[in-house]
């Protein structure tokens, strides 16, 4: 048998799946569309779940992919044994009402020993126990002996999700040999151990489960297959784990290089080199699906991936950065199946680079928490750090528990690990409850659901804002209708319509639909599953059938003004890139007749110099008035025009590029202006940071910029009534109030000083001597903290060496203040915690440094005992 390589089983399933008439689909985004129930796709059927409801029609009832997946349920096992990962290929072929299991088994066999050249000797099926059909065709059809077919229950052979679409399996071993066994006599298909390893697995989709246990056969059956391809290679290269193949040997061999150090000769430094392994091919894939790590969702699954990678490479001894470099790694090895990682190379590098920066200044401040921690413990005579702290380590920091157990260990405290998992539980069970409530499909329920899947609606207001259609589906908020009388809100579907739906970051359009006998408001038009456009509105007079025939008529007002906004979108999209680099690219845009909004791929905020030249080339490029132009062209010739596409867009056969010149070149399917002198204007109103890594602008075009200009020239006229100046004199006049403003606040300070000198009096005759150490310890009525620090200082500086400690009262409220010189200090003195060690007594907390410290509390009562209690807290310090 030929030891094939990743890349070339993953080409051989497929092309031997299109042989057998299937459409060979590229693998989904990991990041799900419309299914609220997954964080990330996980299986090669869960992209494809509107084709197996019948929500969507598929574009072939035949299909195959290989599917990218991330599993992270078992993440703390990861590197532990060579089992376990998460990010995986699955090779899978789907039949949506087609053939079934006659042909699934078939080809399953016929791939694996013709193809694939596996000895079929070694292999050994397993069907559900009550599956004759699926027996008989593995016994008679295939040849496999009856001994050699296992019979397993529902817990391993019968694949269903609660209720819905379900069925018995049959699954694919491989006798990998003795020397990967367990050993024990009773060793056959099924235990646990690494000899016979399940490589295929065919789902046979033929009942409903109602959700109470009664099953129904269905009309259409369906076969859903998966394969994971990291699985089969290590079967056909005859290596012990998917650490071993050959893909993923290369990387974990650079992880090897760059830490300087072997693999298999100690193992928790393994365990190290399979999680970096691991997690950078997760991290990768989903950063290039513009996933960006944050603290929620998929965001903070990329977040625990990456610091768990950079922890690990930390305990291999790697200093620098290192995450970018084995990135590359896995874009050479994977670029042949997953081209757009090639493509977003540089932004990949970007993002781990800074997330890995901003790990390292985590763990700098989860180590100053932690040793305040185990200051506190020490005071309290602890010797076991609560779990709920560890979990704040753990959530807040980012701080792995073992890091937290490590460093603990060190100076003889442990950790309470049960009660820092009833901590991550809580967590877990907090999430479980803010989830959405959803239908099988993940997906928010909606009446739409019952819409017939082979509705569907054709846009036509590229060319005309006014078209004729007629009425297919009408529905009211929760049921599909007949029809929909004055005053009721509703959705109306048309088989042509001229307005545009919301997608691509345009809003939809809004406008009216008139029949002979009615008169609909289109509050909102939105795009559904299967290219469904819905017309959501209101009946304003008289009434609509199914199957009338009516006028559509877009607010050719909004269109326009949504079009220049869009089309200025563009303009700035390019200017961007002249700007500020290649590595910008599109990460959300939003335009609507006001305002566009335009979030971009950049490290840092844009300069004022930055901002004011990108305004000006777009300003530039609308007072051209250069054509814009539209053409249909395949994505290949698409992609040789220099056209721009969207980052994680999946594109059909044929694309629209919106040209404006040689400037801008973009896949769009929005709506745009004839030229760009249509636009009229540019202003850019402001730049932000959205994410980690994420910038976003707004701005405004045509009448916006006018009505902008306007309502600033409004509020430097009233500005300059409420000075009593005019504009052309506003700056100065504010400029004289300044000053007058600084002069008197020097003033006011000087008298509250004053004031609180005078309520203080002389109270140099309260020092105490602690220990041979001067104490001056006061309190004063209705002075602020400014002022409490500032009759700190004029007290430290009569009293030479020694401490300060202040109490003032004011607005209902306590400020306390502690202040200690070089030589108290030097003694011993610590005023961060001296004010520590008296807030307490007035009702407040606060702390700061050895020499100077401050507090607030709700407590005046309890200022006489703070005082007091300040002397022996200072004797307690000093040496």
């Amino acid at each position: 048998m030929k030891r094939y390589g990743v890349n070339e089983l993953r080409r051989m399933f497929l092309e031997f799946f299109e042989s057998k008439d299937h459409l060979k689909m590229k693998s989904f985004s990991l990041v799900p569309h419309n299914d609220n129930s997954l964080l990330l796709i996980n299986s090669g059927m869960a992209p494809l779940k509107p084709y197996f409801t019948g929500q969507e029609i598929p574009p072939k009832r035949r299909v195959t992919t290989c599917q990218k997946c991330i599993r992270t349920g078992d993440l703390e096992n990861v590197g532990k044994t060579a089992r376990h990962g998460t990010f995986f290929e699955m090779l899978g072929n789907f039949s949506f009402g087609d053939y079934f299991k006659k042909e699934a088994i078939a080809w399953c066999w016929e791939f694996l020993t013709e193809v694939v050249g596996l000895d079929a000797d070694r292999l050994y099926p397993s069907i559900y126990v009550d599956d004759d059909e699926a027996f008989e065709i593995w016994n008679k059809d295939i040849g496999i002996a009856p001994e050699r077919i296992y019979r397993f229950g529902k817990a391993d052979n019968f694949w269903e999700h609660g209720s819905g679409p379900c069925g018995p399996c049959s699954e694919v071993y491989y006798d990998r040999g003795e020397q990967y066994g367990c050993g024990k006599p009773d060793c056959t298909v099924g235990c646990d151990c690494d000899r016979y390893m399940e490589i295929w697995n065919n789902v046979f989709t033929q009942f409903d489960n109602d959700g109470k246990g009664n099953y129904t056969e269905l009309s259409q059956k369906n076969i859903d297959t998966g394969m994971g391809l990291e699985r089969l290679a290590s079967v056909v290269q005859d290596v012990d784990s998917i650490f071993d193949v050959d893909t993923v040997l290369a990387l974990r061999t650079k992880v090897c290089e760059i830490a300087g150090v072997s693999y298999k000769e100690n193992y928790d430094t393994d365990v190290s080199i399979r999680i970096i392994t691991d997690h950078i091919r997760s991290a990768t894939f989903m950063i290039s699906d513009g996933i960006m790590p944050s603290n929620e969702g998929r965001g903070y699954v990329l977040r625990r991936i990456i610091r768990r990678a950079a922890r690990q490479g930390r305990k291999l001894g790697i200093r620098d950065t290192f995450l970018a470099n084995l990135s590359n790694t896995v874009i050479e090895g994977s670029k042949d199946g997953y081209p757009e990682l090639d493509e977003k190379k540089e932004f990949i590098f970007n993002v781990l680079t800074q997330e890995e920066n901003k790990f390292n200044k985590t763990i700098d401040q989860g180590l100053s928490i932690l040793a305040e921690m185990e200051e506190s413990m020490e005071k309290e005579g602890k010797k076991e750090l609560s779990g709920e702290d560890t979990f704040k380590l753990y959530d807040t920091y980012g701080f792995p528990i073992d890091l937290t157990k490590e460093i603990l260990e060190e100076k003889g405290f442990t950790v309470d690990e049960a009660g820092f998992k009833a901590a991550m539980e809580e967590q877990k069970v907090k999430a479980r409850k803010a989830r959405k409530v959803t239908n099988y499909m993940g997906a928010d329920v909606t009446v739409y659901e019952s819409i017939d899947p082979g509705v569907t609606s054709v846009f036509v207001g590229y060319d005309r804002l006014v078209h004729d259609s007629k009425i297919s589906v009408l529905t009211t908020e929760t049921e599909v209708v007949e029809a929909l009388t004055d005053g009721e809100i509703g959705t109306i579907f048309v088989d042509e319509t001229p307005f545009y739906a919301t997608m691509g970051g345009q809003v939809g359009d809004i406008g009216m639909i008139r029949s002979a006998d009615g008169a609909f408001q289109v509050e909102e038009t939105v795009k559904l599953l299967g290219g469904k456009v819905g017309h959501i509105g209101r009946v304003t007079s008289g009434m609509f059938k199914n199957g009338d025939t009516v006028t559509l008529e877009v607010d050719a007002e909004r269109r326009n003004d949504t079009c220049k906004n869009h089309s200025a979108t563009h303009l700035l999209q390019k200017a961007l890139r002249m700007v500020l680099g290649s590595h910008v690219e599109q990460a959300g845009s939003y335009n609507d007749g006001e305002r566009l909004r335009f979030d971009f791929s950049h490290f840092s905020a844009m300069t004022p110099e930055e901002l004011s030249k990108v305004e000006q080339i777009v300003n530039e490029k609308i007072a051209e008035n250069i054509p814009v132009v539209t053409k249909i062209m395949t994505v290949e010739e698409a992609k040789k025009t220099g056209a721009m596409a969207l980052f994680g867009e999946k594109y059909g056969e044929k694309v629209r590029v919106v040209e404006m010149g040689e400037f801008s070149k973009e896949f769009c399917g929005g709506t745009h202006v004839g030229n760009t002198g249509m636009i009229s204007s540019f202003k850019i109103i402001s730049e932000n940071g959205v994410a980690a890594g994420v910038r976003r602008i707004e701005a405004l075009t045509g009448k916006g910029v006018t009505k902008y200009y306007a309502e600033l020239e409004a509020k430097i006229e009233e500005a300059s009534k409420l000075l009593k100046t005019t504009p052309a004199n506003l700056v100065d006049r504010c400029g004289h109030l300044m000053a007058e403003l600084k002069e008197l606040q020097s003033e006011n300070e000087s008298l509250k000083s004053k004031a609180a000198k005078d309520a203080l009096g002389d109270v140099m005759d309260q020092v105490k001597e602690v220990k041979g150490m001067k104490l001056l310890a006061a309190k004063v009525s209705g002075v602020d903290m400014n002022g409490l620090r500032d009759l700190g200082d004029q007290l430290k500086e009569k009293l030479g060496e020694g401490v300060v400690v202040l109490a003032s009262d004011k607005d209902g409220k306590v400020n306390l203040i502690a202040m200690a010189t070089e030589g108290a200090m030097a003694k011993g003195a610590h005023a961060g915690n001296l004010i520590k060690g008296i807030a307490g007594l007035v009702g407040g907390g606060g702390g700061g440094r050895p020499n100077m410290a401050q507090a607030g509390g709700k407590n005046p009562a309890g200022m006489d005992a703070a005082i007091e209690e300040s002397a022996k807290v200072l004797e307690g310090q000093l040496q």
